[in-house]
């Protein structure tokens, strides 16, 4: 069975830092492109970033830029969202998810497509 496990959310006060972990099993995870999306309160999905199988190449929407790095492990079949100078405006659920289309091309983040973990809260804070 596919799974996707987040980790690695909380609370943190503007301009700090997390690291969120996506942990993966039951499927050839370097085969994958990986992504991550978020979906504020009372707001839609949202794509953040992309990672290509090999690590190779990256994509990121243009809030994460500069702030957000992507990175994969795949000898862990992990997936990583470091996260800094948070805003509040990131508070938001954050997914790791995979097969969902070319994101970084615009295709919408769709909950029906592809496989998804549960996901992990981020609030930024004061």
């Amino acid at each position: 069975e596919v799974q996707l496990v987040e980790s690695g959310g909380g609370s943190v006060q503007p301009g700090g830092s997390l690291r969120l972990t996506c942990a993966t099993s039951g499927f050839a995870f370097s085969r994958y492109t990986m992504n991550w999306v978020r979906q504020a309160p009372g707001k839609g999905l949202e794509w953040i970033s992309t990672i290509t199988m090999d690590g190779l190449t990256t994509y990121y929407a243009d809030f994460a830029k500069g702030r957000f790095t992507v990175s994969r492990d795949n000898a862990k079949s992990t997936v990583y969202l470091q996260m800094t100078s948070l805003k509040s405006e990131d508070t938001a659920h954050y997914y790791c998810d995979k097969d969902t289309g070319a994101l970084w091309l615009g295709a919408p983040p769709d909950r029906s497509i592809g496989s998804w973990g549960q996901g992990t809260q981020v609030t930024v804070s004061s």
